[in-house]
């Protein structure tokens, strides 16, 4: 429709079941991607989708889309306060750097669990993994430098993904 090339891969997923059963009309438990965008943002449907292997049946629930939620919120917490501090000033500390070296290791988890069938639910992990070591080592006097280095780090991963953390800054 736009001259540019649509998709170079197109991957079915299995099944998804509403608590527990197959989705079906028969069984009045059908909902549209419309639907569940009135009571969900669609980052969350897409994160929720992806915390499971693709040729794995999915199940939707509230609860799981509330938690799907949360950690989305977890991702995007981080994220935020690695774009915050981009702001300091500062050259990257020795410790800054070994820091950002180490965070780097989680690309590789992250590319392994990719090159692993597509598991997204395991390169979710390892961004999961990469926020709580962003957790476990952050201080307020993180130089801007180390923060924009752990910054695009998260987002190489979370791009791959499509999951959105740039936050645009509101006019």
């Amino acid at each position: 429709a736009n001259g540019k090339t649509f998709a170079r891969y197109w991957m079915h997923n299995g099944f998804l079941n509403i608590d527990n059963k197959k989705m079906s009309k028969s069984l009045g438990n059908f909902f549209t991607v419309r639907e569940v965008a009135e009571k969900y943002d669609l980052q969350v449907l897409r994160f929720f989708m992806l915390s499971a292997h693709y040729r794995s049946p999915l199940n939707f629930s509230a609860e799981l889309m509330e938690a799907a939620k949360n950690g989305l919120d977890r991702i995007l917490t981080c994220a935020a306060w690695l774009q915050k501090q981009s702001a300091n000033e500062g050259e990257l500390t020795n410790q800054e750097s070994e820091v950002v070296e180490e965070a780097k290791k989680y690309v590789g988890k992250f590319e392994a669990a990719m090159e692993d069938d597509f598991n997204t639910a395991d390169a979710i992990a390892a961004i999961f993994e990469l926020v709580k070591y962003v957790n476990t080592n952050k201080t307020d006097e993180l130089s801007g430098k180390a923060a924009k280095s752990l910054y695009e780090i998260l987002k190489q991963l979370c791009d791959i993904l499509g999951i959105i953390i740039e936050k645009k800054e509101e006019l």
